[in-house]
């Protein structure tokens, strides 16, 4: 600004001056977000800096040696004022004016306002997004480290948009100056000219004021490009591309070009306008719509990345820890049960199987693992749960299972490998699929080996639903329960019952028979229990008898009378009153009296057939839970219930009181006749 600078370094600045504008304007459009260039400020105050010691350093030369012919000043000036405006002057200012418009009016009041409104709302919302980092640290969402990166990016973003508001009246001044700096060199030059070096008016005209265009001319275009810079980069929104892509992707679009091939062509058949311009325009657009659409319908190009080699020597989690509860482990003949080409038909039926055991249990039932193990006979499979093996069996993946479940004929002639069915045990014939047919009009049940695995599934999983119910899955059924009563779940969780605690409720419940499909009477009951205690034991028991009608409900219709055993009054005390088990506080059961009593009900229960309602033996509160894990083992079908758990509107028939002396003149196991009051038995 203040040295006289040679012509020769006044055209090399002046070319790395336009330079550099257009290194920030590129910068500005490949920015994939405002504050991926948050130096721009910066480089804006620094750059019109630059130019301004241009403008002075010029205005010097111009006005000592404009006298001597316009390659005074430089070459780039001589070129800007002589071969873009022809030599005339007067062009020249007009093509300023219009730059100086253009800048001014245009560009810079639309940058300076969008950066105004950008950094004012960047700070109005800055409080909020710094509350809701807060709120994600605090549950968890965010790391310590994540929410200082998050905090600091706020923080820039704020101080970015509130520089780049000061940072637009650098432009705006500039534009001002450069009219100014303008006019300055014209009324200079004419005064020197014609004063100091006794030129015409004319001539000084054409000597100073050709150059003081040309000066001006070379800093107008450099300011233009940084004008452009700034109001594309407070423009921006996020995205993970630049400008060009942004625009390109936007614009890529089938149906944008459509419009305009039909627009264009319609204007091209007007006799008045040249159709020398429009339809050639309008074809383009057309070919460019059809381009567009065939990109659009081709199929997208998969680009498959190959995974690195595995490291012999490194022994991930996965390979050594199963984290799936139930497992099913094949032999390697019967892998092609799970193969993909062959239709995976165990996949299907085990997925299956999920879906009922859910549907049955109440609860989402976590997924199966289906893996080989080269350590089984090859036509072997186990079940396991939890790692422990439930069942296993050994089957024929290409035959199809007989099974004779009692209609198949004495005298048959179907021939196969004997064996045993998985699931119940009953014999069975290993057959070729081709005798399917015959298999079936001898009376058998034909199943194929996907089918016998997921029926031994099935059938085990069925037994132990309470070993399926995990927080996880309790959580889930709490979350789907908080969207339609959410007041109820809030009186029980998290207080005052912790998730544990409330797992431990259902898989109690479970383990007693009583499905969770219908969780609302079931959270409604433990809601009203908790008000009394929050014991686990007694809570089950409230809970039962406030089941009682569900839990009878199962076996037996409210409209028919429920076939009811209990025990002798002598023989309950006695139970009550016996041996206790000090780690849980449950009556022990002799081990004559046990088998006494599981024998009685078996006894009784194959007297009534197989297709009667199921027996129920009502008891002393105290000793339902010792009398249920006996019965549960000996007679599976005989429902246990406390007195309390009986519905009182209820129909009962008493069939037998065991442990009390039998009738000479009655069969045991027969009912008692009609004229004894049903409620007088059950007080015996």
């Amino acid at each position: 600004m203040i040295v006289p600078v040679p012509a020769t370094v006044l055209d090399i600045s002046f070319v790395l001056n336009i330079a550099l504008s257009v290194a920030i304007l590129m910068a500005a459009m490949n920015a994939q977000k405002p504050l991926d260039f948050s130096s721009f400020p910066s480089v804006l105050l620094f750059a019109t800096l630059l130019r301004l010691a241009l403008n002075v350093a010029s205005t010097r030369v111009v006005l000592v040696h404009g006298h001597e012919g316009e390659a005074a000043a430089g070459k780039v000036i001589e070129a800007f004022g002589a071969f873009l405006i022809g030599g005339n002057f007067a062009v020249g200012l007009f093509v300023f004016m219009i730059l100086m418009i253009i800048n001014l009016v245009v560009v810079t009041k639309g940058a300076g306002r969008v950066s105004e409104v950008s950094a004012r709302f960047t700070l109005d919302a800055l409080p909020g997004k710094q509350m809701a980092i807060d709120a994600d640290l605090a549950a968890g969402l965010l790391t310590a480290d994540e929410a200082k990166a998050r905090r600091r990016e706020v923080a820039t973003e704020a101080d970015f948009y509130g520089s780049m508001d000061g940072a637009s009246k650098f432009v705006k001044g500039d534009a001002i100056a450069a009219l100014l700096i303008l006019g300055v060199n014209i009324i200079a030059g004419f005064c020197l000219g014609m004063i100091s070096h006794g030129l015409s008016a004319g001539e000084a005209a054409q000597a100073y004021v050709t150059l003081a265009i040309g000066d001006a001319l070379v800093a107008q275009v450099p300011s233009l490009l940084l004008s452009i810079a700034a109001a594309a980069i407070v423009t921006r929104v996020s995205d993970s591309r630049d400008l060009a892509g942004q625009i390109g992707g936007q614009f890529a679009a089938p149906s944008t070009w459509l419009p305009v091939a039909v627009v264009l062509g319609a204007i091209g058949c007007i006799p008045a306008m040249p159709q020398t311009v429009f339809l050639p325009a309008a074809g383009l657009a057309l070919w460019l719509w059809h381009t567009l659409k065939k990109r659009v319908s081709r199929p997208p190009v998969v680009i498959e990345e190959v995974a690195p080699p595995p490291d012999p020597s490194r022994i991930l989690l996965e390979d050594v820890s199963d984290h799936t509860l139930v497992t099913i482990e094949l032999g390697y003949g019967l892998v092609q049960l799970v193969d993909d080409r062959r239709g995976s038909p165990l996949i299907a039926r085990i997925t299956g199987v999920r879906k009922q055991l859910s549907q049955s249990f109440g609860f989402i039932v976590p997924q199966f693992r289906v893996r080989d193990a080269l350590d089984m006979p090859p036509h072997d499979y186990r079940i396991l749960l939890g790692g422990v093996v439930l069942g296993t069996a050994s089957i024929r993946a290409d035959r199809i299972l007989a099974i004779d479940a009692g209609e198949a004929r004495p005298n048959h002639t179907l021939k196969g490998e004997t064996t045993r069915d998985p699931s119940f045990g009953c014999p069975a014939l290993w057959i070729e699929p081709s005798a399917r047919d015959h298999a079936i009009a001898e009376g058998f049940l034909t199943v194929d080996a996907g089918t016998v695995i997921a029926t031994h599934l099935n059938q085990l999983l069925s037994e132990r639903p309470q070993e399926l119910l995990g927080p996880d899955e309790v959580k889930a059924l709490l979350d789907a329960m908080k969207e339609h009563s959410s007041g109820l779940v809030e009186t029980i969780y998290p207080q005052p019952l912790s998730l544990a605690a409330i797992t431990r409720l259902l898989r109690a419940l479970l383990e007693d028979g009583i499905p969770i499909g219908h969780p609302l009477p079931i959270l409604t009951s433990l809601s009203r229990a908790i008000q009394q205690t929050v014991d686990h034991e007694r809570l089950i028991e409230l809970l039962r008898a406030d089941l009682g009608a569900l839990i009878v409900g199962r076996i037996c219709a409210p409209n028919e009378r429920l076939p009811v055993l209990t025990l002798d009054a002598g023989l309950e005390g006695a139970i009550v009153q016996g041996m206790h088990d000090p780690v849980t506080g449950q009556p022990v059961i002799e081990p004559d009296l046990a088998r006494m009593i599981g024998e009685r009900i078996t006894a009784l229960t194959e007297m009534r057939g197989p297709n009667a309602i199921p027996l129920a033996l009502v008891v002393q509160p105290r000793a339902r839970r010792a009398l249920a894990a006996l019965l549960r083992l000996r007679v599976p079908s005989c429902l246990v219930l406390s007195i309390a758990e009986l519905p009182a509107a209820q129909p009962i028939e008493v069939i037998d009181v065991i442990g009390a002396p039998q009738p000479h003149h009655q069969a045991p196991g027969l009912p008692y006749p009609d004229a004894v009051d049903p409620a007088e038995s059950m007080a015996a």
